[in-house]
């Protein structure tokens, strides 16, 4: 937020110079990012003098151009070239000198000696377009002749400087959305830090009733939305420019004057924090002012002639036949507005609630200086107060007189916060025993009110347009703000507890192992929205559409849940890829996925139901190897997709016996496996994705795809303690048996029945070959499967190898009904 120097000073009494101030905002909180100096007239008119032109004959060689002499108050006349129509010798005129910068919007350009067409030119008679004092190029400027020749053209012009200040604003800090909210916060430092100010509040006492005759009257219907309202008719107006001073002011800090009255709401919105609505009265039909909410579907035609559809949560300002003129708080009506014929005004101050305001504003995509002050709450107390102030400004400055009694609906009276704290916790939370009377002096400057104290603690009433004060430790903040961050010493003994990891630095560290292997196998890091469309659910039944997290608000219709699975993500990237000649796919992503269990909803519970996982994501897709000499092309494969899975386990400490890979038949992927733990907990899904799930993203090509739990994983990683342990010196036993089984049955049903066969002496199980085809009965297929057998502390038996394979046979026959070939 832009805040001017000399704005700031209308409303506090201080000496510090732009970058103190500066320094001393930042200091209390109020981050400042830069000071930049501004001019009412771009460039300041530096170099620009008045001159008196001496004498004036037509260019030798040109039809239009006359060679001048200019008497610029100082040593010889200088000659220069000028083009002007209407350049005359006696004439006062603006003079740029030689290294002169003149601006023409961003750009500049510098005057330098030159010869026009032979003739020596040291200098140029300008324009009010070239300076900035207008926008006319019909001819040069021509000055009363009372104007003295050296004069600087900014003095005569009365060219103010200024400087503006870059305020960051914290969305809590909404009381300091305004000059006198940073004045008062600045007024609080500078006293703690022994100076002299005072803080200068307008006063409205010159306020009253000029014409007691019945103005526009207000009816709020809807106080939760508007819990106060207060407004004033004001006759007899008259619209035009503002003055010079005011025009400045809103210029220095980047907005453009407009008329006398809206031009008042702007600085009295910037200058006090409090959003104000200036209505043509004559246009509010039945004089009638009505706050309420209008069906669902009513159209709206706001002030940029846009025709916005309203719902029924959104609050309007209606006249007496209900017909909306305002959306309150965000934006005005196109028919309702002070234009140049405008004669009467009601001015509105309200307070409407932040809620009502934001979801509004969203809705619309509207965000304004108004609603973003309106959504993060103003004082209700405060708008009778601005009301009269703008009143008495535009009486001043627009003339008229205040008509009828004023307006102000304020059902409900709202009162301070009460906050409670206590010496010992001031000390403890801020490291220094600070003095109670200077927290007392800290307190009251910042317009705190102590109500009760004891030897242990205080009792406060604070201000409601600071919202951002209702605990203890709030309080607390503010009272070390002031006081100073730098003025809590650092003592010379540290007191410091051992670090520890916790299971998010756990985490964080395995994803960053596991990001580095993928990286080094040929992976690309992708990261998607979080926010995606829930047409991709839309009939899915292993992500149903219901389980979807949706916005209220979304920002477009292609963006309006939370994703339930990172697939989809991945698929829009692919597609964007592949239709830029890139389809050979290695991508990973770790996010977040949420869902959304309706019938786990609880009363009492608002997010019962709602869960959140942290996943890992694997696409494959395109070759393996293209263009390689010494390789032919090939096609990425699942088999590939899978080595990448389990080296990732592997490399996470989770053996490959310790996880079971199960057939699943879902409608995400065509073919796909399952990874559970023997506890049946299941670790993630992979698998080729179903060709009508690509059609979407018009992608032909094959898409391999895993996503895993990544916080299932880190909790199974943690169970794994590396251990040192000898090479064995005795030999491992290798058997192979060929097995006749049913098409159905999965490699992962034999590895299952192998380990729970023989626990201690079976090390691995692996299937190095699958038959289907001729010679084998219908409806089978044939695997080849090796089997290594060692003990480590001894040399294996024939006797006890023979008795384990028996063993295993006997019990795959039973389980499986396989038969050896």
């Amino acid at each position: 937020m832009n805040i001017s120097y000399n704005w700031l000073k209308k409303y506090l009494d201080f000496d510090l110079q732009p970058e103190e101030v500066s320094a001393a905002l930042t200091s209390i909180g109020l981050e400042t990012g830069g000071v930049e100096e501004v001019q009412t007239i771009k460039g300041g008119l530096e170099g620009l003098v008045i001159g008196e032109v001496l004498t004036c004959e037509p260019h030798p060689d040109s039809d239009h151009l006359h060679i001048t002499t200019v008497n610029v108050g100082g040593g010889e006349p200088l000659p220069v070239v000028c083009g002007a129509p209407n350049v005359a010798a006696g004439q006062k005129v603006v003079v740029a000198l030689i290294g002169t910068k003149l601006y023409s919007g961003e750009e500049t350009f510098t005057i330098r000696k030159s010869k026009i067409r032979g003739v020596e030119s040291q200098g140029m008679i300008c324009a009010e377009d070239e300076i900035g004092l207008g926008t006319s190029h019909a001819g040069i400027i021509v000055l009363p002749s009372d104007a003295v020749a050296g004069t600087l053209a900014k003095e005569y012009f009365n060219v103010k400087s200024d400087y503006v200040l870059e305020v960051d604003i914290t969305p809590n800090r909404v009381d300091a959305t305004s000059h006198f909210g940073v004045a008062r916060d600045l007024a609080a430092y500078l006293k703690q830090n022994g100076k002299t100010t005072g803080l200068n509040r307008p006063p409205v006492d010159d306020f009253k009733i000029g014409d007691p005759s019945l103005a526009i009257t207000v009816t709020v219907e809807n106080t939760e939305a508007c819990p106060r309202y207060s407004g004033v008719t004001i006759k007899g107006v008259t619209i035009k420019e503002s003055p010079e001073w005011l025009q400045n002011s809103l210029k220095a800090i980047g907005l453009r004057p407009i008329n006398n009255v809206v031009d008042i709401t702007n600085y009295i919105l910037h200058g006090m924090g409090q959003p104000l609505h200036a209505f043509d009265a004559d246009k509010i039909t039945g004089e009638k002012v009505i706050v309420k909410t209008l069906p669902e579907g009513t159209a709206f035609v706001t002030l940029d002639e846009v025709e916005r559809t309203l719902t029924a949560n959104d609050l309007m300002i209606c006249n007496a036949n209900e017909e909306g003129m305002c959306i309150g708080g965000v934006f005005g009506g196109l028919d309702s507005g002070v234009t140049e014929q405008t004669r009467n005004i009601f001015l509105e101050s309200a307070n409407f609630n932040p809620t009502w305001i934001r979801k509004t504003a969203r809705r619309f995509g509207l965000n304004t200086d108004s609603s973003f002050r309106f959504e993060r709450g103003l004082d209700p107390n405060n708008t009778l107060y601005v009301l009269k102030l703008a009143a008495l400004m535009v009486k001043e400055i627009a003339g008229g007189e205040i008509a009828g009694e004023v307006q102000d609906v304020y059902p409900v009276q709202a009162n301070p916060y009460t906050v409670e704290v206590t010496y010992d916790k001031i000390n403890k939370l801020t490291g220094k025993e600070i003095p109670k009377d200077t927290i007392r002096s800290i307190l009251s400057s910042l317009e705190i009110t102590i109500v009760s104290e004891t030897n242990t603690g205080i009792i406060c009433h604070v201000p409601l347009y600071r919202i951002d004060v209702k605990r203890d430790v709030d309080l607390i903040e503010d009272i070390l703000r002031i006081y100073g961050y730098n003025n809590v010493e650092t003592g010379e003994d540290v007191k410091s507890s051992l670090s520890y990891q916790t299971p998010t630095d756990r985490s964080y560290k395995l994803q960053n192992l596991i990001a580095e292997q993928l990286c080094g196998a040929g992976f690309h890091e992708i990261m998607n929205n979080s926010l995606t469309r829930s047409d991709y659910y839309a009939a899915l039944s292993t992500y149903p559409e219901a389980h979807c997290v949706l916005l209220e608000n979304p920002i477009s219709s292609g963006l309006n849940g939370m994703r339930q699975t990172l697939l989809f993500g991945g698929l829009e990237s692919i597609e964007y890829n592949e239709k830029h000649k890139n389809g050979n796919i290695r991508f990973f992503e770790f996010g977040n996925c949420y869902d959304y269990a309706i019938e786990q909803k609880k009363e009492g519970y608002p997010l019962a139901g709602y869960s959140e996982d942290y996943r890992l994501g694997l696409w494959v897709s395109g070759n393996r190897v293209e263009n390689n000499w010494a390789h032919p092309d090939e096609m990425s494969s699942f088999y590939e997709l899978k080595a990448y899975v389990e080296n990732i386990l592997t490399r996470l400490g989770i053996t490959m016996h310790t996880v079971i890979f199960g057939h699943l038949s879902d409608d995400i992927y065509a073919a796909g496996l399952s990874i559970t733990t023997k506890e049946g907990r299941r670790l993630g899904t992979l698998g080729i994705v179903n060709k009508q799930r690509c059609k979407v993203f018009d992608i032909d090509s094959e898409v391999y795809f895993a996503e895993l739990s990544w916080t299932l994983l880190t909790k199974e990683a943690r169970k794994n303690k590396v251990t040192f342990r000898e090479i064995s010196r005795f030999p491992a036993v290798k058997r192979d048996l060929a097995l006749l089984l049913d098409k159905h049955i999965q490699f992962e049903e034999i590895e299952k029945i192998a380990n729970e066969s023989e626990k201690k002496l079976l090390k691995k199980v692996s299937l190095f070959d699958v038959y289907e085809g001729k010679n084998l009965p219908s409806g089978k297929k044939s695997y080849a499967v090796s089997f290594y057998l060692k003990d480590e502390d001894k040399t294996l038996t024939d006797k006890q190898i023979d008795s384990i394979m028996k063993k295993l046979q006997t019990n795959l026959e039973q389980k499986l009904g396989a038969q050896l070939r």
